[in-house]
């Protein structure tokens, strides 16, 4: 489980997330919205301690994180993996190599076990026999599955998607969602999923939260945000209007 309490987070003077409480069982599929700038990505990292923030807690399976020292706090990244905006891949790399990093780096399996493990996530996300390949060889899609293949490697509790879906084709799209649906129910890993993009929310979560001026305003499943009358919930939700400032009930 992870719980985050009155988070709060801000750049210089600028407030980006002033009370965040949320609550991610154990095994859920969570999709967070919200407008670009609102902070999905600031909470996003935070939960695996990438930004400290300035005030509030957040707890991974009862463990305090925001005050951790660096050992511990690597010993509790080892249960996430995270599938990144642009796959952040290696270009220097090949795709084994880039997949394999973390298991070279923090195991201490052998070369020959590191790529059979390699060659179960490619299979896994639909691209056997393409270890030898570079990024700039890759589609767009293709890098997104091996950024994937890569988060999986160390088989983690919980993966964090950062806007999984950016800047793909509405096929392409749809297979990612998809991908993630399956490695979600086959691993029984927690899904965090960041994104701007409804149909992909509907598709992935078993619950979505809502993020606007710096907190959560709603969080339930798909079929209760499809029927929420906050103003702002609703311009999002139908792509209607801009984002007003602040929020109230219609």
């Amino acid at each position: 489980m992870i719980e985050i309490r009155k988070l709060k987070i801000s750049f210089n003077s600028h407030v980006v997330l002033s009370h965040v409480d949320l609550t991610i069982e154990n095994g859920d599929s969570i999709v967070i919205i919200g407008g670009s700038g609102c902070g999905k990505t600031v909470l996003l990292r935070s939960i695996i301690g990438l930004i400290k923030p300035d005030a509030g807690t957040i707890r991974v399976n009862g463990e305090e994180i925001t005050r951790m020292d660096r050992k511990d706090l690597f010993r509790i990244r080892k249960k996430f993996g995270m599938l990144f905006q642009g796959a952040a891949l290696f270009d220097s790399m090949t795709v084994e190599e880039n997949i394999g990093l973390a298991l070279k780096e923090h195991t201490d399996l052998s070369a020959d076990e590191i790529q059979k493990r390699v060659q179960e996530k490619l299979n896994v996300v639909g691209l056997p026999g393409i270890e030898e390949k570079k990024p700039a060889e890759l589609s767009g899609g293709m890098k997104k599955r091996v950024g994937l293949a890569r988060a999986l490697i160390m088989d983690p509790e919980f993966v964090l998607f950062d806007e999984p879906t950016t800047g793909l084709d509405p096929v392409m799209a749809d297979a990612i969602n998809h991908l993630i649906i399956e490695t979600h129910r086959k691993f029984n890993i927690t899904s965090i999923v960041v994104t701007h993009d409804m149909s992909s929310a509907y598709q992935i979560a078993d619950r979505i939260a809502m993020l606007h001026d710096g907190r959560i305003i709603f969080s339930g499943p798909p079929s209760a945000i499809k029927k929420s009358e906050l103003t702002i919930v609703k311009q999002f939700v139908k792509g209607s209007g801009g984002l007003i400032h602040g929020f109230e009930s219609s």
